[in-house]
């Protein structure tokens, strides 16, 4: 997920967008017309999509702060305000309120 929509100066809310549904569809389109030399492959892709796609909300938001974090070279503690500063550094955009908000479910769900 490249970036969680609708976070800024004058929106605190996250907007997740879910397009696991149509991955797996195409791919098992593509496994229904595999060879069988393609099959195994895109058995262990369904499966991988399937199992990515039953994460909840809060847990993108993890993946996504954690990842956010990890693009600045951020390797301290989730909890601290090192953190916040640091996902605020990553997405200027965020305001404080919605960099805690993100941070909570970060350290909610951790890896």
């Amino acid at each position: 997920m490249p970036g969680i929509m609708g976070l800024n100066k004058k929106n605190d809310y996250v907007l997740t967008i879910r397009d696991a549904d149509v991955v797996t569809a195409t791919l098992r389109q593509a496994l229904a017309e595999a060879s069988p030399e393609e099959r195994a492959g895109l058995e262990r892709a369904v499966a991988l999509v399937e199992s990515t796609a039953a994460a909840t909300e809060a847990e993108l938001r993890a993946r996504w702060v954690r990842s956010r974090l990890a693009a600045v070279g951020f390797t301290g503690d989730v909890t601290s305000v090192a953190a916040v500063k640091a996902l605020r550094k990553a997405e200027p955009g965020l305001s404080l309120l919605a960099a805690v908000e993100l941070q909570k479910a970060a350290v909610a769900h951790p890896e």
